[in-house]
């Protein structure tokens, strides 16, 4: 019970400065159990979508797939004759036939894209009885023939359309024109698709091309028959038919999960990580939190040991301080984490994916979490310092309080950290000598983490020596001020490593990305400089495929020496030596080999355009002893079979096509029927000589009633290449900036309690004449200096990791290695005032101290 008491009584007589650590502890968990809430609310969301838009029985085609886009842009079908079989099962109520498209664009009368541009998809299907499951028609009706459409409300108030307006349909076999006779609201969220209704026989001719022909079939069960007992009898009512898949309610909607999965998966996870990032730094906090506590009560743990305190009763009267740190913190992150949850989903819904709040789950598991990793984290961050504590013996009553001196860290500790950096340097050297990256990413992967721990371990050893160089540039301009600030920065390296390492973990990370994002960036770069002859580059923002009539309207274009088709088949490939191996192969025009140059290395790669030829990667041709001459048998998916010779073999020593395998699009024509030929994945064009300008506004305007399509220029490629990999990396610094702004918690909290510390001596030294300024600017220098010293390690450390990442890269074709200084050195000054603004708080303070009462202090 005393050692409760006394636990208790310390943690409230220092609450202030157990704030920030509590703070460190609350963003963590915050970041945790705001992860867990909105992953799991998207599930939710999606459940509930699935299991509402799901028949009690679906019936579909056995190759149709969730997330598959069709090549030729017209999803798998099944003939209407399979419905009346349907219809006939014991115990279906009702058997409808189901049209249902994802491969559609939707634009309004000025040619403004209805669908989101962010991921969610644009849907085109028939109205049926079964969508009154998840729909519901809120104006208007359904639409009754090929001229009328019915929209989700969504759209609808998104883009303000009101019922009387038009919409063009864009799908494969050409545009439909028609008006809004109905609004249709969901019953349950809808995360950003754009749905249009139209009647069923116009949807089975533009969407699948064919009449009598569905995408699925929607059954209900009659009253008292179960899901699996109606999939067994309907099973048996298309028996001796294999092509067809037939799933329950439940089954389809755990696939329709399925396809969405893996995405909530890599969000979730990355998203912990990140928070497990901020976990680390903030350990860095509690430790150096509890060092100096325990430091500045030398003279009182020392009474205790004398009036008969154990040590094991003075590690637990710490580690329970900490137990209370860990649950004041959890508790508040908890509260926090949820708060996050529904600013995510404010943030999704801003760029596509809308999430309500009445969705919002909060599982039991996740504050249990939640407090169990913010308890065990704070707990395991204060060992160290309690059994410090504990090992404070009671002759220390006796001695004046703070801490012992260690300008010099321990020889053990100094060498095992040098042994572990050293180690981590060579798995990163090895790391450049990797034959193929995937032997690479693990030595990669050990390189960084041996680096972080050895960097931590040797940060009091760092310190002494990267200190005195960054006084030696920086400080020594202050005069006496400089000195005193590094002397104070030096004064315990081991609590100025501890905080410089917490800083350092975030900028190493920023800069190894940084590293990255530039070279791959400039990789692409160089390489289309190389490599691409075109003038201009076709393709969708969103990953659609190109429409016949959007590559007619190109075509048409002015100015235009060449338009090359790029299409993309899938085909089993049995080889010489026997082997057989799913691939894809490219049908292009022959003019692709001068829009994208390759580098040959056996054969001419201009015969593999010939008739029944194809050239093959030269990794491919290794593996499976392949050379020119030789025969290839290709099993097209869409089509017939055919014998094709190897003309060419081509380097993939390149980031564009790599391991591509070119054949003339009408080699692939002559085995794959019209109907079932892809559509175009991507098309280029080459200006006619001094036409350039011309012909980039033909083309663009030729496309522009297909908004879903981008022209671009190498210029605008490039740039657009460049924003990718910007927003992205932007996503990524958004999330490591939570780490960040834990590790300036670090250097605050370090610095508030150096001065209650050094409370008797500041009060000296403002004695004999230091002024109130002079102080303040002590202090910020001395934060400035520990800010920059873990900007250098960070910074230093993240471009070793981002050259070695790179190196990587290079085996894949990117070998163009770009240090991107501009960022680097804005990161660095960067830090200064981190650790300008870090230093407001204590210095303030510490000008406010009255001098006697800091003379007369204990410590």
């Amino acid at each position: 019970m005393t050692v409760w008491k006394t636990s208790m009584r310390n943690f409230f007589a220092h609450k202030g400065r157990m704030a920030l650590s509590a703070v460190a502890v609350l963003l963590s968990v915050a970041f945790v159990c705001g992860t867990l809430v909105f992953t799991d609310t998207m599930n939710t969301t999606f459940d509930k979508l699935f299991a509402a838009t799901s028949a009690d029985v679906t019936v579909s085609p056995k190759k149709a797939k969730v997330d598959d886009i069709p090549e030729n842009g017209k999803p798998e079908s099944l003939p209407a004759s399979v419905l009346a079989k349907a219809a006939k099962a014991d115990g279906v109520k009702k058997a409808e036939g189901g049209v249902s498209s994802s491969s559609v664009t939707v634009v309004d009368s000025h040619d403004k894209n209805m669908g989101s541009e962010t991921g969610a998809p644009t849907i085109a299907a028939n109205w049926t009885r079964n969508d009154l499951r998840s729909m519901e028609i809120t104006s208007g009706h359904a639409p009754r023939g090929p001229t009328e459409i019915m929209v989700d409300a969504d759209t609808a108030d998104k883009h303000h359309l009101k019922i009387g307006d038009e919409l063009r349909t864009i799908a494969a076999t050409g545009d439909l024109k028609g008006k809004i006779t109905g609004i249709v609201a969901f019953k349950v969220t809808n995360p950003g698709a754009a749905i249009v209704y139209l009647d069923t026989a116009t949807a089975q001719r533009t969407l699948l091309g064919a009449p009598d022909v569905f995408s699925h079939l929607s059954i209900t069960a009659e009253q008292g028959v179960s899901d699996s007992r109606l999939k067994r009898n309907v099973a048996q009512a298309l028996a001796g038919s294999g092509a067809y898949k037939i799933q329950t309610q439940d089954e389809a909607a755990a696939e329709n999960k399925d396809s969405m999965g893996s995405f909530l998966d890599v969000m979730k996870y990355a998203m912990l990580g990140f928070a497990g990032i901020a976990f680390l730094v903030g350990i860095f906090l509690i430790v150096n939190t509890f060092s100096m506590l325990v430091a500045q009560r030398t003279r009182e743990i020392g009474l205790m040991r004398a009036i008969g305190s154990s040590r094991e009763q003075v590690n637990r009267s710490v580690l329970l301080e900490a137990v209370l740190l860990g649950i004041v913190g959890s508790v508040l992150g908890v509260g926090a984490g949820v708060g996050l949850a529904v600013g995510l989903m404010k943030v999704m819904g801003a760029i596509g994916m809308e999430l309500s709040t009445e969705d919002l789950t909060i599982a039991w598991t996740t504050p249990v979490t939640g407090l169990a990793l913010g308890i065990i984290v704070t707990v395991l961050a204060a060992y160290i310092p309690a059994r410090r504590a504990g090992k404070v013996s009671p002759m220390a009553a006796l001695r004046d309080a703070g801490t012992p001196a260690d300008a010099k860290s321990g020889w053990i500790r100094a060498g095992l950290g040098l042994v572990v950096t050293g180690a981590g340097a060579a798995a990163l050297w090895a790391t450049t000598r990797a034959d193929k990256a995937s032997d690479g990413s693990g030595l990669l992967g050990l390189g960084v983490l041996l680096t972080l721990v050895g960097f931590i371990v040797i940060g009091p050893l760092l310190a002494g020596v990267v200190v005195r160089a960054l006084s030696a540039v920086l400080l020594r301009f202050f005069g006496p001020v400089g000195r005193l600030a590094e002397r104070n920065a030096l004064r315990n390296p081991r609590r100025t490593g501890a905080t410089g390492a917490a800083l350092m973990i975030g900028l190493a990370l920023v800069a190894c990305l940084s590293v990255v994002g530039s070279s791959m960036v400039a990789s692409a770069t160089d390489e289309l400089d190389k490599s691409v002859g075109a003038d201009f580059i076709v393709q969708s923002g969103n990953g659609q495929l190109i429409v016949p009539q959007a590559a007619e309207a190109l075509a048409s274009a002015e100015g235009i020496e060449h338009l090359t088709h790029y299409k993309v088949l899938g085909a089993k490939l049995t080889n010489p030596d026997g082997t057989t191996k799913d691939e894809h192969l490219t049908a292009a025009d022959p003019t692709y080999a001068q829009d994208v140059r390759r580098e040959v290395l056996s054969g001419d790669l201009d015969k593999a355009y010939g008739k029944d030829a194809m050239s093959v990667g030269e990794d491919y041709a290794t593996a499976h002893h392949i050379k020119v001459g030789d025969t290839i048998t290709v099993a097209f998916e869409a089509g017939g079979q055919a014998k094709l010779k190897v003309a060419a073999i081509t380097s993939d020593d390149t980031s564009l096509d790599q391991g591509a395998m070119y054949l003339n699009t009408s080699t692939a024509q002559r085995y794959v029927p019209a109907d079932k030929m892809p559509q175009n994945m991507i098309m280029f064009a080459k200006a006619k000589d001094g036409q350039e300008d011309s012909a980039y506004a033909a083309l663009k305007s030729s496309v522009a009633k297909y908004p879903q399509y981008k022209v671009r220029n190498q210029a605008d490629f490039k740039e657009a290449l460049k924003d990718q990999i910007g927003q992205l990396l932007n996503v990524v610094y958004g999330l490591l900036a939570l780490a960040i702004i834990v590790a300036v918690l670090g250097v605050v909290n370090t610095l508030a309690l150096s001065v209650v510390e050094r409370t008797r001596e500041i009060g000296l030294m403002r004695a004999i004449g230091l002024s109130r300024r002079q102080l303040r600017r002590m202090i910020r220098l001395e934060s400035v200096v520990i800010a920059l010293f873990g900007a250098l390690l960070g910074l230093g450390l993240g471009m070793g990791w981002g050259t070695s990442a790179q190196q990587l890269l290079a085996l894949e074709g990117m070998g163009v290695l770009e240090i991107p200084w501009p960022t680097i050195i804005t990161v660095f000054v960067a830090s200064a005032f981190v650790g300008l603004f870090a230093a407001l708080v204590p210095a303030f303070r510490a000008g406010r101290m009255n001098v006697l009462n800091a003379i007369a202090t204990d410590g």
